[in-house]
């Protein structure tokens, strides 16, 4: 998985870059094959506002997340990234009921 964090009038610190791609390993667990996700910091006062786009094959994802630290909204986007990427596996994936009544027949 490769992480590209880039800041909208906001310096992107060695620390901040380090948090996102901390944080976004537990998505990247979840993903079979390679994927890219571009993440944007920016301010929207009093908030700090992260957006991703996560690049899969077939499929483009996107979230983002507000709050009043910056830590704390990569927090979030980070719990609605893992969640966008289980339910968009899950999706994928052939269901139980279907492979057994396959194999019954």
């Amino acid at each position: 998985m490769r992480i590209e964090t880039y800041g909208q009038q906001i310096e992107v610190t060695p620390a901040l870059k380090e948090y996102v791609e901390t944080k976004l390993e537990r998505v990247g667990r979840h993903v079979d094959q390679h994927c890219e996700v571009r993440v944007q910091l920016s301010t929207r006062k009093p908030d700090f506002l992260v957006v991703a786009t996560v690049n899969l094959p077939g499929r483009t994802l996107h979230a983002d997340a507000a709050a009043s630290t910056m830590y704390a909204a990569i927090d979030i986007l980070a719990d609605k990234l893992d969640r966008l990427v289980i339910k968009h596996k899950e999706k994928h994936l052939p269901h139980a009921s279907h492979a057994l009544r396959d194999n019954d027949a």
